[in-house]
C-alpha cells in the first residue's frame, strides 16, 4: 500500500516558495465580514417560537434525548449531544444514522427524542431512519435550513435554521450552516442550563478531570500545605537562625506568627535579598519582626483554589503564595503557585 506524497512533491503543488499561493489579507477580510453579515442574517430571521418550543421539548423530556446527523451535521450533532450529557441530568447520546440503521437504533425506547440535524433535509440517510425510529416510539425533531424539505415534513416539529448562503467559492461547503446549527443548538443549551437553575457545583461533577472541574472543585484546603510543612517563624527569630527554614519548606517565605499562631506577616527569600542589600553585615543583628511584611494578602481555607490564583496574580505585584487563616487569623495552611498549577489551575 502506497503513503501519502508529502505537500509539494505533486504537479499541482509549486516547489517554488516564491509561486506559492498567498493569503490575501484584504480577501481574507472580506470573507469574515461575509461571514458576519450571513450570520446575522440568521439571528435577524430566526423563529423564536421554533426556537422556545425545541428548547422547551428538550426540557421537557420524559426519556433521553438522541442527536444525529450526516457529514458535517453530524459532527454538530456528536458535539451538542456531549454537551447536553454533560449537564448531568438529561440523557443524550449521538446516534450515527448508518449505525443506527444497523441496530443501533435498538437504544431507542418510546418517548425518547431523537434530533436531526441536516441543512438540506433531504439525506436519504436521515429519511429512512425516520420511520424505524417512531416505530420504536421517538418523538422526532428536524433541525434543517432549505424550505419545505422532506424531512422537515415527516417528523414532528422542525426548527427552521435561516441561511443566506454558505461563504465557499462555490456556495456549496457547509462553513456557514454548519456554523449557525451550531450556535443554535448551543444557545438552546445555554438556555436549558438557566432555566433548570444548573449550578457551578453540579456542573463540575461531570467535569472532574479538566481545567473547569477543577477551578469548580478544588477549595484551598484540598492543595495547602499544612502542620509540619509550614515554614514557621516567631517574630522575634533571628533571621540568620531561620535562613533553614526559609529554604527548606520550598515555599520561598516564612510565616510570621506569635505565640498562639496568629499570623503577623510573612518574609520571602526576596525579603532576604534585598535586606541582605540595604544591610549587608546589618543582617546578623535583625529579627524576623522587624524586616517582615506585616499586611501580607492571606486566604481562607474554604475559599476556592481559583480565587486564591486570581488573589495572587492581582495588582500591584503578583506574589508565589497566601497564607490561609481562620476568622481568628490563626494559620492552618499556606498555598503556592507552585501548587495551584500543579494541580492543573
Amino acid at each position: 500500500m502506497g503513503s501519502l506524497a508529502p505537500p509539494g512533491s505533486g504537479s499541482h503543488f509549486s516547489s517554488n516558495k516564491d509561486d506559492a499561493a498567498m493569503i490575501d489579507r484584504h480577501t481574507l477580510g472580506a470573507l469574515f465580514e461575509s461571514q458576519k453579515h450571513h450570520l446575522n442574517h440568521f439571528f435577524d430571521n430566526l423563529d423564536l417560537g421554533q426556537a422556545q418550543a425545541f428548547a422547551q421539548a428538550l426540557v421537557d423530556a420524559p426519556g433521553a434525548i438522541f442527536f444525529s446527523g450526516v457529514g458535517k451535521s453530524g459532527f454538530v450533532a456528536n458535539k451538542l449531544s456531549q454537551t447536553l450529557a454533560s449537564l448531568g441530568f438529561i440523557r443524550s447520546a449521538y446516534l450515527p444514522p448508518i449505525d443506527a440503521l444497523h441496530g443501533d437504533i435498538g437504544a431507542i425506547f418510546p418517548a425518547d427524542i431523537l434530533v436531526l440535524i441536516s441543512k438540506s433535509g433531504s439525506s436519504d440517510e436521515l429519511l429512512n431512519l425516520v420511520p424505524c425510529a417512531r416505530a420504536k416510539g421517538a418523538y422526532l425533531i428536524s433541525i434543517t435550513s432549505v424550505d419545505r424539505n422532506p424531512l422537515a415534513a415527516i417528523c414532528d416539529m422542525n426548527v427552521h435554521l435561516p441561511l443566506e448562503r454558505e461563504i465557499c467559492p462555490f456556495g456549496l461547503a457547509p462553513v456557514t450552516s454548519t456554523s449557525i446549527q451550531m450556535v443554535f443548538g448551543d444557545t438552546v443549551v445555554a438556555a436549558i442550563m438557566r432555566v433548570r437553575g444548573l449550578t457551578k457545583e453540579q456542573y463540575a461533577r461531570n467535569h472532574p478531570a479538566g481545567k473547569i472541574g477543577k477551578s469548580l472543585i478544588f477549595k484551598v484546603k484540598d492543595l495547602m500545605k499544612k502542620e509540619g510543612d509550614l515554614p514557621l517563624s516567631k517574630e522575634g527569630d533571628m533571621i540568620v537562625d531561620q535562613l533553614s527554614e526559609l529554604t527548606s519548606k520550598g515555599c520561598g517565605c516564612l510565616l510570621v506568627v506569635d505565640a498562639e499562631n496568629h499570623l503577623i506577616g510573612t518574609f520571602t527569600d526576596g525579603d532576604l535579598r534585598r535586606t541582605l542589600k540595604s544591610s549587608r553585615e546589618g543582617i546578623f543583628k535583625l529579627t524576623v519582626g522587624e524586616m517582615c511584611n506585616r499586611n501580607p494578602r492571606t486566604i481562607t481555607a474554604e475559599a476556592m483554589a481559583v480565587e486564591a490564583m486570581q488573589i495572587m496574580e492581582s495588582p500591584p505585584s503578583a506574589v508565589q503564595f497566601l497564607p490561609v487563616i481562620d476568622d481568628q487569623r490563626l494559620v492552618i495552611g499556606i498555598i503556592t503557585l507552585h501548587g495551584l498549577v500543579s494541580a492543573g489551575l
